[in-house]
């Protein structure tokens, strides 16, 4: 406080809004803030304005500072681009809330909804430098002084949720907890058809009043088992990897201080630590990381056998559903195992060493299937009932969930190679961020499918349908990479030295990728000239031509695809998904001379978003071996990673 600045109730509230460390404090501290200062937060075109007036303090200044000059972004059209519209956000997770401040932002009135009524995810997450640069524009550091401090490149969930929910109130968005979300609410109508409500969200509890709360969006950020009804959900399966996570309470002692972090050290680049590990514990490890927070937090892929063999799996199953159930996990057995890998990784340094606890009050440790993505084929939809419109979109986990068995490849549409360095001019402007997008890759008649104007009747039979229709198993899950494969071997057949069989090896030489382009674009490749032998330049050809006809992001230098053994699978399963959404209603202007085509239509229940995330093959680990002398660590992708980038880049419309 000022020297001059006598004691006054509402700069102490403020105070004690900025430093409360739970969602029940902050939310209790706001409101008692709110009504000192008489400022009504449900009036959301005039919140933010009156309460700047009446919160005369010094304190603040740095925060209205901040927060007005992100408002002023001309994307934002003073808060007039979304003025008309209603938005229900569901879900106060970070990629939630930052998509709750983006619409505030935009003018929306905004209603955010949470099943929970405590923020106790204690994980780690990494944060990129665009993220970074994000938060502090919306005054991190304001309400979390050790936001990325010098090197910090991390944060807890719980402190980001804290740090974001502030924001959020102050910006004028509606949060509610403890709302658990059940459902959509049709329209109504009246004898004569036309609408008498709007569209509605069935709560629980029923009584609740934002169950009368009519709306024109509904953004859910519910997490990744979570995706609204109308949205089909894809899994693509690798080979699996089992992660686990476990959070131990800091007390922040200077002995604890002196402890290293572990950014990544991996199994491929110092094998002498983990056969060490090995030897001394008979933990088998691929990787681990340690990040120092609210809590000490690790994360670490363990092999099956080790599991196993330490007793933490009880019985061996084909299935990793069952391998990983409960039921079949000794979680005695797995506290061991983290704690004794914690213990190793940092040289048996922290002491005391004692496990946080979770929401559940249980030892914060978990083991999960580190192994799939999981997506949804479509980022928005839009439903008419009666007149009355609807845009339902999907952000963060609900979008795509990221579990990749190489936890250190990135998504190549965000790599520094790939992005804007201008990080502070990042909006909602895809082209801020994606320097070579297209923005005219994707047609209208590609997403005319995503607008759904059935009526109420048919609607509910569909979705009775897909409720009775079994789920498909785990063994299950490649299907659509079969037929995605069949749909290359269609467009490429008859090529000069093409012969598609597989997903990995068959697009080595950047022949068979050249062919696909050929077979729709002859103009754009001349196929004639493609020399076998020269698969560096081959790809190099087709990721330059597909990049710059057709907004594709190469996953990597033709080069360093030439240097592989064989192409990673997934990663390629995600860039010719690509090519399918592109040409899968495109006939080919003439067929060559050479292509055998055949006659038998193929249908691809593939991806049908606008943009699908591509896994960059191992890049880093492929620099890494070119250049001598490399240390024995690197920083890790993890899962947790993803979700934080999520919440920057999902919301942007047509972009995942």
């Amino acid at each position: 406080m000022g020297p001059s600045e006598p004691p006054n109730n509402s700069h102490a509230l403020f105070d004690r809004f900025v430093e409360a460390q739970s969602c029940k404090d902050v939310l209790q501290t706001f409101a008692e803030l709110c009504l000192h200062l008489e400022v009504d937060p449900h009036d959301y075109r005039h919140f933010y304005t009156k309460l700047k007036e009446r919160l005369n303090y010094w304190k603040a200044k740095t925060l209205w500072t901040k927060l007005d000059k992100r408002a002023a972004h001309p994307d934002y059209i003073q808060g007039e681009a979304c003025a008309n519209n209603k938005c229900l956000v569901l879900g106060a997770g970070p990629c939630g809330l930052r998509t709750a401040i983006e619409l505030a932002f935009l003018g929306a009135q905004v209603v955010l909804i949470e099943r929970r009524d405590t923020f106790s995810r204690n994980n780690v997450l990494h944060l990129w430098p665009y993220t970074i640069t994000d938060l502090r524009n919306l005054a991190a550091k304001k309400f979390h002084g050790k936001f990325c401090c010098g090197t910090l490149d991390h944060i807890s969930i719980r402190q980001l949720q804290l740090i974001l929910l502030k924001v959020a109130l102050i910006l004028g968005v509606e949060v509610h907890t403890g709302v658990d979300y059940k459902g959509l609410i049709e329209p109504t109508q009246d004898t004569q058809g036309t609408a008498e409500s709007g569209w509605r969200a069935n709560l629980l509890p029923e009584s609740h009043p934002a169950g009368e709360y009519h709306f024109d969006v509904l953004l859910s950020a519910g997490g990744g088992r979570f995706v609204p009804e109308g949205f089909k959900r894809k899994e693509l399966r690798g080979k699996l990897a089992i992660g686990i996570t476990a959070n131990f309470i800091n007390r922040h002692t200077a002995e604890e201080g002196r402890v290293s972090e572990i950014s990544g050290v991996a199994r491929i680049y110092n094998q002498k630590f983990f056969q060490s590990l090995h030897d001394e514990t008979g933990i088998d490890l691929e990787n681990i990381v340690y990040y120092k927070d609210d809590t000490h937090y690790f994360v670490m892929t363990a092999k099956k056998k080790s599991l196993l063999k330490n007793g933490v799996i009880k019985q061996d199953h084909g299935d990793a559903e069952k391998l990983l159930s409960p039921q079949n996990v000794d979680s005695e057995a797995l506290r061991r195992y983290a704690y004794e890998a914690a213990q190793f990784s940092t040289a048996r340094q922290l002491p005391g060493l004692e496990f946080a606890l979770n929401h559940n009050k249980q030892p914060d440790v978990a083991m999960f299937d580190f192994t799939c993505m999981y997506r949804a084929e479509a980022a928005s939809l839009v439903r008419e009932r009666h007149g009355k419109r609807l845009l339902v979109g999907l952000v963060g986990d609900c979008l795509v969930e990221v579990r990749l068995e190489s936890i250190y490849q990135l998504l190549s549409q965000t790599t520094p190679v790939n992005t804007s360095k201008n990080y502070s001019a990042y909006s909602i402007d895809p082209s801020t961020r994606y320097p070579n997008i297209n923005l005219g890759s994707i047609k209208p008649h590609q997403v005319r499918h995503l607008y759904d104007v059935e009526d109420s009747l048919d609607v509910r039979r569909e979705s009775k349908k897909q409720k009775e229709k079994p789920l498909p198993s785990r063994q299950d899950s490649l299907g659509g990479c079969e037929e995605l494969l069949s749909w290359c071997q269609q467009h490429t057949a008859g090529y000069r030295n093409v012969k598609v069989t597989d997903l990995t090896h068959s697009w080595k030489s950047g022949l068979a990728l050249c062919a696909l382009i050929h077979h729709f674009r002859p103009n754009l490749i001349d196929f004639s000239s493609l020399d076998k032998d020269a698969a560096a330049r081959n790809n190099q050809t087709a990721f330059d031509v597909a990049e710059r006809e057709f907004g594709i992001t190469p996953i990597m230098a033709g080069n360093d695809m030439a240097a592989q053994s064989q192409p990673d699978r997934l990663a390629m399963l995600l860039y010719l998904t690509q090519f399918y959404q592109i040409f899968r209603e495109v006939a080919p202007p003439a067929e060559p001379e050479d292509v055998v085509c055949s006659s038998k239509p193929l249908s691809l229940s593939s991806a049908k978003s606008a943009i699908v995330f591509l896994s960059k093959l191992k890049h880093n680990s492929l620099q890494r071996q070119k250049v001598e002398n490399q240390p024995n660590y690197f920083t890790m992708s993890k899962r947790t990673i993803v979700h934080v980038q999520g919440f920057l880049i999902n919301l942007m419309p047509g972009l995942p």
